[in-house]
């Protein structure tokens, strides 16, 4: 018998609402820095409800997301967030996205980075679903997507692209210059988070603060 190759791991797909999540972070980023434990901030989160939702079902929801999201950053990186600008908690935020979900990465670095480096200045919705067309070659999860989830999921990465600074209204992309904070932290990875990014990678000097 001939030996199969491993089966290709599934694509986490949950990012169907809530978008970048920034005002969640402002809250619960410090409660990480006080506890430094990420199941007791979900606790407390669940138990007051600190991120003000309707029912118990999506302050569960929401709590889980955030938490799943950052706890994708480091340490030092969660303690940079909690002083950082508005704009370099986009830059975090939209990093721990793309390591939380693979597939926001991959689009990130394949599309998103390469679209700018290639001097395109535009971004589209059928960008994302000729993507994903050539990923259901190898994720059949992302065929059997139900239309309405799909639409979901393309308007959720767009608005989170959007909400980090990395795209205009009007879907041009708009290279980023990473503070030297930001810059350091995600040059520190390996491979450097600097590919999920319209820049350079030596186009990251500091804002002033």
């Amino acid at each position: 018998m001939s030996e199969k190759s491993a089966p290709t791991t599934r694509y986490a797909l949950s990012f169907t609402s809530g978008a970048l999540l920034g005002r969640e972070a402002v809250i619960v980023a410090p409660l990480y820095v006080r506890e430094r434990d990420w199941s007791m901030v979900r606790a407390i989160i669940e138990r007051d409800n600190l991120l003000q939702a309707r029912t118990s079902a999506s302050s569960r929801r929401f709590a889980r997301e955030i938490v799943q999201r950052l706890g994708m950053l480091t340490d030092a990186e969660i303690e940079l967030l909690v002083n950082a600008t508005a704009t370099e908690r986009g830059h975090l935020l939209w990093a721990a996205a793309c390591r939380r979900y693979e597939l926001i990465g991959e689009f990130a670095e394949e599309v998103v980075r390469e679209r700018f480096l290639l001097l395109a200045s535009m971004l589209t919705y059928e960008d994302f679903d000729s993507f994903l067309r050539g990923k259901s070659l190898w994720h059949p999860e992302l065929a059997e997507l139900k239309d309405s989830t799909l639409h979901r999921l393309r308007s959720n990465v767009f608005r989170m692209l959007n909400e980090a600074g990395l795209l205009s209204d009007g879907g041009q992309l708009l290279p980023v210059v990473l503070s030297q904070q930001v810059a350091s932290a995600l040059s520190d990875r390996c491979p450097s988070d600097l590919r999920f990014f319209p820049t350079h990678d030596d186009a990251t000097r500091g804002f002033e603060r």
